[in-house]
């Protein structure tokens, strides 16, 4: 049995949305060391923000906003073909501490309570596993959560989520392997066919490090360099495969 509570914040969008709208679950760290702080800025009006589910460090879940009312989780984002994801999606904030404070491993009843919560959302609106994602799966240059300490590979073990069918101790090997000109622009089109938001000039260095760290964090998350090298590109080829 999933047990929980509601602590409803006044931050989300009238009128309702029907529930075939619902194609995405968006998974955010908060970025907070202190959780009634947390909550209290979730809650907050005047904060702009908000999101469907609060997942406590002891496990707890908390309903902030009714799953069919916009909350407020996602601001600028982009996936396939849909922006502003807040329309379209469920938000879950996770407490963590994040990257720029410290960024700490999720603890077991967190990622208990992730599984449950996921197994739940997912069946009720119909979600496919390309479209449970990252808070910078859908915002790369601008957020880094949940992080490369989201376990990822755990969650899809459960088919909660997307991952590559490869040996990572096979493809190790091929990590730094240097990819020439047109290897790497199939790397960023393998990106773009994922989900990726496209980059608008292929030689933005900076976009596209933003790209590359994106996917890292997600499906190579023992280095996340920024850098696209042999292993990042066999990684995208089987995930546009499953």
């Amino acid at each position: 049995m999933l047990k929980i509570n509601k602590n409803y914040s006044p931050n989300f969008t009238i009128p309702k949305r029907s529930k075939k709208k619902i194609k995405f679950i968006i998974l955010h760290y908060t970025g907070m060391r202190n959780e009634s702080s947390v909550i209290k800025r979730l809650c907050d009006e005047k904060s702009g923000v908000s999101a469907h589910y609060f997942i406590k460090k002891n496990g707890d879940i908390i309903n902030l906003v009714p799953d069919l009312y916009e909350a407020w989780h996602a601001g600028k984002s982009c996936w396939k073909n849909k922006k502003s994801l807040n329309k379209y999606s469920i938000g879950i904030e996770i407490q963590n501490s994040g990257h720029d404070n410290k960024y700490e491993d999720f603890s077991s009843k967190q990622i208990l309570s992730i599984k449950k919560l996921l197994k739940k959302l997912i069946k009720k609106y119909n979600i496919n596993l390309d479209c449970v994602l990252g808070h910078s799966d859908i915002a790369p240059e601008r957020k880094k959560d949940p992080g490369e300490k989201f376990p990822w590979k755990k969650i899809a073990k459960f088919n909660l989520a997307k991952w590559h069918k490869l040996s990572e101790k096979k493809i190790k090997i091929f990590r730094f392997g240097k990819l020439d000109k047109s290897e790497d622009i199939i790397f960023l089109k393998n990106l773009y066919s994922l989900g990726y938001n496209k980059i608008k000039k292929l030689d933005n260095k900076s976009n596209k490090r933003f790209l590359c760290l994106a996917f890292q964090r997600r499906f190579r998350p023992s280095l996340v360099d920024g850098k696209s090298d042999m292993e990042c590109l066999m990684i995208s080829k089987n995930l546009l495969k499953s």
